[in-house]
């Protein structure tokens, strides 16, 4: 089983470049086809949110027509820069679902393998937010199924990374989040975007890791001074589970060209 996990992807307007500097459309492009030339492909592609940039309709329909181009089925959970609205226009109720209350949230079932994505976007606001109604889905969603390994994807990481996105941003509600994690073992990892690096912390027992973005990487400043990022190639996570093994992730970078070298003949396998 095999899940690969992008994030920030950040996209501007059709022909614009993000912040005047990003061409995350092209990046986003070069991560779709390099996606789609895996072997074996994925079962599922996901999107841990800051689709947009600007949280544009027309950011939203470019997002969606590069992305319609994976092979395998999409799921989306928004960011602080998306606009829920926009994003549900743009990719439709399979890929952007939206409750009774407006948010966008998943529960995927894969053979063995449990995926519920949690909406953490406080309108206006840049760090993450639980409240009430979206604490009490994902507690019902996991009382259905105790026994079935569980992973939650958002956008925002509910632990702290040392970076001001997570240290000062901050998480509302964070106490009635720990309070559902801790109420249900099988929660395995939870996989976070947000940050734009490939990191990885615990918290409440379960290992959070973040996704690299599709072009921006954060420049690491634990001073908590400054908040930058760094252009950089594509990247983004890919998730294998088995049911023996448990989960493994590892940071795929998209590079213009990637020349196989063996190590020694003996090595090759026909």
């Amino acid at each position: 089983m095999l899940i690969a996990q992008i994030s920030d992807t950040h996209l501007a307007a059709p022909g614009k470049r993000t912040f005047g500097v990003a061409p995350m459309a092209e990046y986003l492009a070069r991560c779709v086809a390099h996606i789609n030339r895996l072997d074996p492909a994925p079962d599922l592609v996901i999107h841990t949110g800051d689709v947009t940039n600007n949280g544009r309709r027309d950011e939203a329909d470019l997002a969606a027509e590069i992305l319609a181009g994976l092979r395998a089925p999409l799921a989306v959970v928004p960011g602080n820069h998306d606009d829920r609205s926009a994003l549900a226009a743009a990719f439709g109720p399979q890929a952007c679902p939206q409750d009774e209350h407006g948010f966008i949230q998943h529960d995927i079932a894969l053979p063995g393998l449990r995926l519920l994505g949690v909406d953490t976007v406080a309108p206006g606001a840049p760090g993450g937010a639980i409240d009430a109604a979206r604490a009490a889905w994902l507690d019902s969603r996991l009382r259905q199924q105790p026994e079935t390994p569980t992973v939650l994807f958002m956008h925002h990481p509910p632990a702290r990374f040392g970076v001001i996105e997570t240290d000062l941003d901050g998480f509302d509600g964070l106490h009635l989040l720990a309070e559902v994690v801790a109420a249900h073992p099988q929660i395995a990892r939870i996989w976070a975007g947000h940050i734009h690096l490939a990191s990885l912390t615990e918290w409440q027992g379960v290992v959070v890791s973040t996704a690299p973005s599709t072009g921006m990487r954060l420049y690491l400043d634990l001073t908590l001074r400054r908040s930058a990022y760094i252009l950089d190639e594509p990247a983004y996570h890919l998730h294998y589970w088995h049911p023996e093994q448990g989960l493994v992730t590892h940071t795929v970078r998209v590079l213009a060209e990637e020349p196989l070298h063996p190590f020694a003949p003996e090595h090759l396998i026909d």
